[in-house]
């Protein structure tokens, strides 16, 4: 193994996240499940049914690859997508109860996957939280655009 205690904080994080995801889709696998799927199936549980491209921009992933793990999703029964009333153009994605099944046996398996880890994971979940916020909020303001003024005004 290579020294890691010379690696600079974000080569450690995005190491760990690999090896996490990883060894979290192997054991995924094993229910049809995929991290992605997990992801959208985490959001359309606490956001209830919703159109294909606003889960895709919810998840922060392109229309195309939600389309792929829909797919797959929809072929183990975990989620249905019906023609939208309103737009017959869209699709409305909601999740099943196989699909909340699956939801609460791949938390157990995510637990699974850090027990051997000597660390506090109320602790890693705590920080990473804050890594995410602050990332997250520093990329709304570098992206948004204020808007023109009125000449006028």
């Amino acid at each position: 193994m290579p020294d890691i205690s010379i690696w600079p904080t974000g080569r450690l994080l995005s190491t760990a996240a690999r090896l996490v995801e990883h060894a979290w889709n192997e054991k995924l696998g094993d229910i049809g499940l995929t991290h992605a799927g997990v992801i959208a199936l985490d959001v359309l549980a606490a956001n209830g049914p919703m159109t294909q491209a606003s889960l895709a921009q919810i998840v922060r992933v392109q229309a195309q690859t939600i389309g792929k793990t829909l797919m797959r999703l929809e072929a183990y029964g975990y989620v249905v997508r019906q023609r939208s009333q309103s737009d017959r153009r869209s699709q409305v994605v909601s999740i099943t109860v196989a699909g909340t099944t699956a939801r609460e046996e791949a938390r157990d398996l995510e637990r699974s996957v850090l027990a051997n880890a000597d660390v506090d994971t109320d602790t890693l979940r705590t920080e990473l939280q804050a890594i995410v916020r602050g990332l997250a909020a520093r990329e709304e303001e570098t992206t948004h655009v204020a808007e023109p003024r009125d000449p006028g005004s």
